[in-house]
C-alpha cells in the first residue's frame, strides 16, 4: 500500500510537471508562473474557486483536475450574485482565485464591478468560440444551453410556432407560461432581442407576450414545463438542460410530462436560436492565477467537455461528442451566434423594457 501510494504520488508529480510545462509555452515573459508561489515555497499548489454551479455531477471535474495536476481545490458554493458581492466586500484580502457561474449576463455584472483580469491562453482562444467569451478574455464560457419554446402536444401542432416572435403573437392568447422578467435567462433573452432590433421592437414584444399570459409569471424552467403538460398552458420558454433532465429521469412523473410536452428550436430561419452559458474566469486578485489558468485550461479538455454535457445535460463549447442520448435527441439546430457580452450590456435596458410592458 505504500508503495502504490509513493508512485501515484510520482505519477500526478509527473503529470503536473508536463501541463506545467506546456503552459510555460504558451505564457508571455511577464505572466505569473503557473506553479504559483505556494508551489515554489515547497507547499501543496491550491486553487481557491467560487462556484454558483450546484450540480452535483461537477465533482467529477474537480476531482480528475486534482488527480491531473496535484492542485487542491478549495470550493465555496453559493447563489451567482451573492458570491459577486462576497468577492466585493472581501476586496485586497479575498482568497478566491476564480469565479464560475451561470449566465453571461451575471458573468458581465461581475466583470462591471472590476472583479476579473485578462487571461492571455492561446489553448482557450483556439477551443472556445469567439461569440462564447469575452471580447477582452476577462471570463469564458465552457458550456452552453438554449433556451427554447416547448408546447403541448395536444394543443399545439409542430410548425405552428417558429420564433420567439410569435409567443406575442394575438392568437396564443392566454397560452404563455414563462417565469419572471427579473429572471437573468429572462433578461439575457430580451438583451439579445434589444442586440438585434432596437429597445421599443423589443418592448412591444414584451407587451404582445404579456397579453398571452396564461398565469402570473412563477416558478422556475422545470415548473414551466410541468404546467405545459398539465395544461395550465400550451407554450412555454425554459432551458435544454431541463427538459434533457426530465428526459433522462426515471420518475414516472418527469416521463408523463415528455411524452406531453413537444420542442422548437426558434428562428431557425433568420439568425438562430439564443443560447447561453456557464462560464468561468480569473479573479482581479487572485493569489493563484497560474493555477486558475490551468483550471480553465482543463475545462475545454475533451474528458471535461464530457462531463459537461453528461453530468448536466448542457452543450459542450468544443463540438466533442457528448454521448448523451437526451442531448442527441433534441438534435442539432442554428444558434444565434451574437456575442453574449451583449447580454450585459443591455441587461439594464432589457429590465426597464419588461417593466414598461408589465411583465412582473
Amino acid at each position: 500500500m505504500k508503495f502504490r501510494s509513493i508512485a501515484a504520488g510520482l505519477r500526478r508529480a509527473l503529470v503536473l510537471v508536463a501541463v506545467l510545462a506546456v503552459a510555460a509555452c504558451s505564457r508571455g515573459e511577464d505572466e505569473p508562473a503557473a506553479a504559483d508561489a505556494a508551489s515554489a515555497a515547497g507547499e501543496e499548489p491550491v486553487l481557491n474557486l467560487y462556484s454558483s454551479r450546484h450540480y452535483q455531477t461537477d465533482e467529477r471535474l474537480y476531482s480528475d483536475f486534482t488527480e491531473q495536476t496535484g492542485i487542491r481545490i478549495n470550493r465555496i458554493e453559493g447563489k451567482g450574485d451573492a458570491l459577486i458581492q462576497r468577492i466585493q466586500s472581501e476586496g485586497e484580502n479575498s482568497p478566491a482565485d476564480l469565479l464560475i457561474t451561470v449566465d453571461a449576463g451575471r458573468l458581465w455584472r461581475a466583470d462591471e464591478a472590476g472583479l476579473f483580469q485578462p487571461t492571455a491562453s492561446p489553448a482557450l482562444d483556439e477551443a472556445i468560440p469567439a461569440n462564447l467569451r469575452h471580447p477582452d478574455n476577462h471570463w469564458f464560457g465552457f458550456s452552453t444551453r438554449a433556451r427554447i419554446i416547448f408546447y403541448n402536444r395536444e394543443r399545439i401542432q409542430p410548425g405552428e410556432l417558429k420564433d420567439y416572435e410569435d409567443l406575442a403573437d394575438p392568437r396564443w392568447a392566454g397560452e404563455v407560461c414563462i417565469r419572471s422578467s427579473s429572471n437573468i435567462y429572462n433578461l439575457s433573452l430580451m438583451a439579445s432581442l434589444i442586440s438585434h432590433a432596437d429597445v421599443a421592437s423589443a418592448e412591444d414584444w414584451a407587451r404582445g407576450v404579456v397579453a398571452n399570459f396564461a398565469r402570473e409569471p412563477q416558478g422556475g424552467d422545470t415548473d414551466q414545463l410541468r404546467a405545459v403538460a398539465a395544461g395550465e398552458c400550451g407554450i412555454a420558454l425554459a432551458n435544454t438542460y431541463y427538459y434533457a433532465r426530465l428526459m433522462r429521469s426515471e420518475d414516472p412523473r418527469d416521463k408523463e410530462v415528455v411524452d406531453k410536452v413537444g420542442w422548437i428550436f426558434p428562428n431557425q430561419s433568420n439568425r438562430g436560436t439564443h443560447v447561453n452559458i456557464s462560464g468561468a474566469g480569473v479573479l482581479a486578485r487572485a493569489p493563484h492565477p497560474g493555477n486558475a489558468r490551468l483550471f480553465l485550461e482543463y475545462l475545454v479538455s475533451e474528458q471535461a467537455q464530457r462531463w459537461f454535457a453528461d453530468g448536466n445535460n448542457e452543450f459542450p463549447v468544443t463540438g466533442v461528442d457528448t454521448g448523451n442520448p437526451a442531448i442527441e435527441t433534441l438534435g442539432e439546430f442554428k444558434v444565434d451566434e451574437i456575442n453574449v457580452a451583449q447580454y450585459g450590456i443591455h441587461q439594464s435596458e432589457a429590465q426597464q423594457a419588461y417593466d414598461r410592458a408589465g411583465w412582473p
